[in-house]
């Protein structure tokens, strides 16, 4: 009897992980060019970018108190494209896809591994964030970078910008002002823009 209780378990428990699953994939088409280079040699390959965009939904949930599945969009794959494009990385498809531009990664000196990571997370953050204006959009994704230890050398210093909404660094530092003065600020500004934005 106590064998079946034990199976019971178990499979309740792997259902539950099955319905909370997401995939993750990396698509490589950079060939031999030189960001590609980089992205197999020096970063890891697919499996650092799997890896990456696995560590990166964890911490993303976790700030955002995504915990329970519908607290969040209903993403059952991303895939990073790594491409020899334009710009530096977007996301597309609803949240499925990121696509990397594998040439900015030729132009990174030093530590590429930790701008290729960071990227990666702001990048994630689009995938699980609900819609609002575009400078809260980007100043969470940087916000999120930030926390998750991310953040380059030249973003500005806290208090620097001109307007909150500025976007990326500027707005990432006022919301981790907000954020200090009351834990979970940026979770709950995030949970009130699943229905719209309203000031």
């Amino acid at each position: 009897m106590t064998c079946h209780k034990i199976f019971l378990v178990i499979s309740l428990m792997l259902a539950i992980s099955l319905v909370n699953a997401v995939d993750f994939s990396v698509v490589d088409t950079t060939g031999d060019s030189p960001g590609g280079r980089k992205f197999r040699e020096e970063i890891g390959g697919a499996s650092y970018g799997e890896q990456t965009l696995r560590s990166a939904t964890d911490f993303v949930w976790g700030l955002l108190q995504q915990t329970n599945p519908s607290d969040r969009r209903d993403i059952k794959m991303i895939t990073l494209f790594m491409e020899n494009g334009n710009g530096v990385a977007y996301n597309s498809n609803l949240g499925n896809e990121i696509h990397f531009n594998a040439g900015y990664l030729a132009g990174v000196s030093g530590d590429v591994k930790r701008e290729f990571t960071g990227v990666v997370y702001h990048e994630v953050v689009h995938s699980w964030q609900w819609d609002g204006p575009g400078g809260l959009i980007e100043g969470i994704a940087y916000y999120v970078r930030l926390k998750a230890g991310y953040a380059p050398s030249h973003w500005v210093g806290p208090g620097r910008g001109d307007r909150w909404d500025q976007g990326y660094d500027f707005t990432a530092r006022f919301l981790d002002y907000c954020n200090d003065l009351r834990n979970g600020f940026v979770a709950e500004l995030n949970k009130k823009m699943r229905n719209g934005y309203s000031e």
